[in-house]
């Protein structure tokens, strides 16, 4: 029961095989709050022969509960290992003891003193205070069982590379009466001499014991025998722990001590270091345990920051890209308060790995902020540029702009990179040096990008603008001009496109020097703006030629159509088809050959090489006066030029024309000739029917037929004759048949009809048949019928005779027909005179 009861308060820090209890340590330094301490503690450690009552002397001390052995059960070992407990019973500042495993213990043997060594280099490795518990009887004997456990001491000492100072508190266990003045000099007497014979390295021969130990002495009374005395004895003791580690307090020499938080890995390194039976190096293993657990609070402070709500909602607003003010100065205050958290908790520890460990510690800090900065920085670099965009759009589209365009940007420009020297000093964390000339630069390389490529769209747009206004300026004259093809419509043609792209250029100059353009980027701008202008001409030009056979059709039926009052021509037989068409022809290649390639350089290139090799496919003059001039001329000519016609048949079958650019070049001489024969076919028809309408117009001047055919009618038709002679009948009835198809031919206007040509008067004439013949038919019944009411009418109104009666249907007949031929004349617009028309009705009585 007392074991469990001790179980709960102690912790057995090194069990009897050596093991370190790594975790149950943590817990107990948890528990007492050591790291609160800071370098405002002490450890105790005692250690003398077994059953010499350590533990018993520790518990009524330090108030602790350490398991004491059972007298009743026989003297055995009690302590194994190492055990920690804390001072209890007001013992200030916080102190933390050790009760060793007793030394020279049968459980052991007596050659088995590795352990024994290892726990004593332990002690004096971790304790402030070293109390060595001996008997009284043995002060003064050689063979004492305090020697052995001495010289253990003084053998491990030599082990440690730079040892500290530790006091040495001998308790003098069950003292007689002989006073403890008499016994401190013979124990001391005897610690000196065992410090003499123990082996000792070469530096350390003459060092006195002094430089390693401050030794005290006390006595305490037996136990068994005067309790009372004993307790009243161990509480004066226990006022000599009051405030050890102050300076002149018991606990001696702090240099090597660790703080509260490094307690747990000190310790336990320098168990691992003395069980690897290795020297151990105290300032080297101070340095170590400053800079292993500065290293841990430092990480811990790193986890902290991750895990710290106010640094986790500032990192979500820079991701979200939510505007954070103050973002330096707010990041700033949190990672102040992480660094005075990291020099509190190890402000105990080594300065220069503090301190390292502290820079450290802030470099991890700014690596975990340094993304989010670095997004705010590109939130704001994206934001400038964007108001930069917006501030240069709005100044460019200003129908006030006063500025040019250059002086725009750089105005923006500055205020851009000003805006964002501001952001930038508004989230610079003030313990880092970041340089953001970079990400300055980067802004200004997408400014300027963002400039020139706005300029360039800009440039674009004016120079479209000019364009437009060489598309109107050039293209509709130069399309007229060539729709003319007069002989000087290239002249005129150049001509104008010189000036139009001169006060293009003109303006273009003015308009662009906003733009503050160099000399090297207005060059090619003019030669472009003048490169266009000749490219609406050469498009307008390929359009005309493109449709050069409805051109050249046109010229022709113009020519060949209408007289030079340029009024339709009627055809006639004094008119000569022959001369015309050769007219019209030429006039036709005229308009081929302007229309055959560009010719817009002003001299040194004319057509005449394109007209005269064309009028070739036109052929000589067909009549005798012309040809016989042409053969003179020709052999006058013949030594200056051979043969004109071979040399234009030469030019004709070649693929390009002399003296003119392949790209100049609309129509090849082949193309040309092939043209010229299609020109040829599909005119033939309107020839022939010039031809047609002029033999149809000679015909129609004479009405009467030939000789021969009168003859042969007289001939052929005597029986007829002497037959109507016979029956007076026939005569009456064949000469209302006369007037009915007079009356028939006057309505359809036969001759009219006949003056457009054969075919297309039957077409017409029998359109208008039927109708005509359906009036007249009606006319008659309408007649008939008033007739016949007159003659029930009375008889007194019939004084004449029969002859008279059938004259005065003749009559009335030729004033139907006449009436007829008016309405008609009237629906066509016509105004016709003739004996029928001008006939009056004339009334028999």
């Amino acid at each position: 029961m007392a074991a469990a009861a001790a179980a709960k308060t102690t912790l057995q820090l090194i069990d009897g095989s050596g093991t370190f209890n790594e975790k149950g340590l943590e817990a107990f330094v948890r528990e007492v709050r050591l790291a609160e301490c800071g370098l405002s503690y002490a450890v105790v450690a005692i250690m003398g022969p077994q059953s010499s009552g350590k533990s018993t002397l520790m518990n009524h001390l330090f108030k602790t509960r350490f398991v004491e052995m059972d007298a009743f059960k026989g003297r055995s070992q009690t302590t194994q290992g190492v055990w920690l407990a804390r001072a209890e019973g007001g013992v200030d500042p916080c102190t933390l003891v050790m009760d060793l495993e007793g030394t020279d213990g049968r459980e052991r043997g007596e050659d088995d003193t590795a352990f024994e060594k290892q726990s004593s280099l332990f002690a004096l490795a971790v304790s402030d205070i070293v109390l060595i518990n001996m008997w009284c009887h043995d002060i003064g004997r050689e063979q004492a069982a305090n020697k052995p456990l001495l010289k253990t001491v003084f053998q491990v000492m030599m082990r440690l590379f730079t040892p500290r100072k530790t006091t040495l508190l001998f308790v003098i266990r069950d003292k007689t009466r002989t006073p403890l003045e008499t016994l401190e000099p013979i124990l001391r007497e005897d610690i000196q001499k065992i410090w003499d014979v123990v082996p000792k390295p070469e530096k350390y021969q003459h060092t006195p014991l002094s430089e390693f130990f401050n030794v005290q002495v006390t006595a305490l009374a037996n136990f068994e025998e005067k309790e009372e005395q004993f307790k009243e004895q161990v509480a004066e003791l226990r006022t000599r722990f009051m405030n050890s580690v102050a300076p002149g307090g018991l606990a001696g020499d702090r240099r090597a001590v660790v703080p509260g938080t490094g307690f747990p890995f000190s310790t336990q390194q320098i168990w691992k270091v003395i069980k690897e039976n290795k020297d151990l190096d105290l300032p080297a293993h101070k340095v170590m345990v400053a800079t292993v657990r500065c290293e841990e609070i430092a990480h811990e402070k790193i986890m902290a920051l991750g895990l710290n709500p106010e640094w986790q909602q500032l990192e979500q607003r820079v991701r979200d890209d939510v505007p954070v003010p103050h973002f330096g100065s707010a990041v700033s205050s949190i990672l102040e308060r992480f660094l005075l958290e990291y020099d509190a908790e190890a402000a105990y520890f080594e300065e220069g790995v503090r301190m390292v460990k502290r820079s450290f510690l802030m470099s991890k800090l700014l690596d975990h902020v340094q993304p989010s900065y670095q997004t705010v920085l590109g939130h704001h670099r994206v934001k400038t540029l964007s108001v930069f965009k917006q501030k240069l759009n709005s100044a460019t589209d200003s129908s006030s702009q006063e500025l040019g365009f250059a002086i725009l940007v750089r105005q923006c420009s500055e205020a851009a990179m000003v805006d964002f020297d501001a952001c930038c000093a508004d989230a610079q964390i003030m313990e880092a040096d970041w340089d953001t000339s970079k990400l300055k630069e980067k802004l200004r390389r997408d400014i300027d990008a963002y400039s020139r490529s706005m300029r360039a769209e800009k440039i674009l747009q004016l120079t479209k603008t000019f364009e437009k206004k060489l598309d109107v300026a050039i293209g509709d004259p130069a399309a007229s001009l060539l729709d003319a093809a007069s002989p000087d419509t290239w002249p005129a043609v150049t001509k104008l496109l010189e000036h139009e792209v001169a006060v293009a250029t003109s303006g273009f100059k003015h308009a662009i020097e906003g733009f503050e353009p160099t000399t090297e980027e207005l060059s090619p701008m003019l030669v472009e703006i003048f490169t266009y202008g000749r490219g609406i001409v050469e498009k307008k030009a390929r359009e005309e030629a493109g449709q050069v056979i409805i051109r050249m059709k046109d010229r022709f039926t113009s020519v060949f159509g209408h007289e030079a009052d340029n009024m339709p021509r009627v055809w006639g037989e004094e008119h000569d088809v022959r001369a015309i068409t050769r007219d019209a022809r030429v006039a036709a290649v005229k308009l081929l050959a302007v229309l055959a390639a560009v010719r817009l350089k002003p001299k040194g290139i004319s057509s005449d090489v394109i007209e005269t090799s064309l009028l070739t496919l036109v052929g000589e003059p067909q009549d005798s006066l012309q040809r016989t001039l042409s053969r003179k001329l020709s052999v006058n000519s013949t030594a200056s030029n051979p043969n004109p016609a071979s040399a234009g048949s030469q030019v004709l079958a070649a693929s390009t024309w002399p003296g003119i650019s392949p790209s100049d070049i609309l129509l090849t001489p082949v193309q040309c000739k092939t043209i010229w024969r299609q020109f040829q076919n599909e005119t033939e028809y309107t020839i022939s029917q010039a031809l047609a309408a002029q033999d149809a117009a000679k015909r129609g001047k004479s009405w009467m037929p030939p000789p021969w055919a009168i003859c042969a009618m007289v001939v052929l038709g005597f029986n007829e004759f002497m037959a109507l002679l016979r029956n007076p009948l026939y005569i009456a009835i064949l000469f209302v048949l006369y007037l009915f198809l007079k009356a028939v031919w006057v309505q359809l206007d036969i001759k009219r009809e006949f003056d457009h040509g054969f075919l297309p008067g039957i077409l017409s004439i029998s359109s208008k048949l039927l109708p005509t013949l359906m009036n007249l038919l009606k006319k008659l019944a309408d007649e008939g019928q008033r007739i016949g009411v007159d003659a029930g009418a009375g008889s007194n109104q019939t004084n004449g005779t029969n002859t008279n009666g059938v004259l005065h249907r003749d009559i009335q007949l030729n004033d139907m027909a006449a009436d007829s031929v008016s309405e008609s004349s009237f629906e066509n617009g016509d105004h016709m005179t003739g004996n029928l028309r001008q006939r009056q009705p004339t009334k028999y009585s």
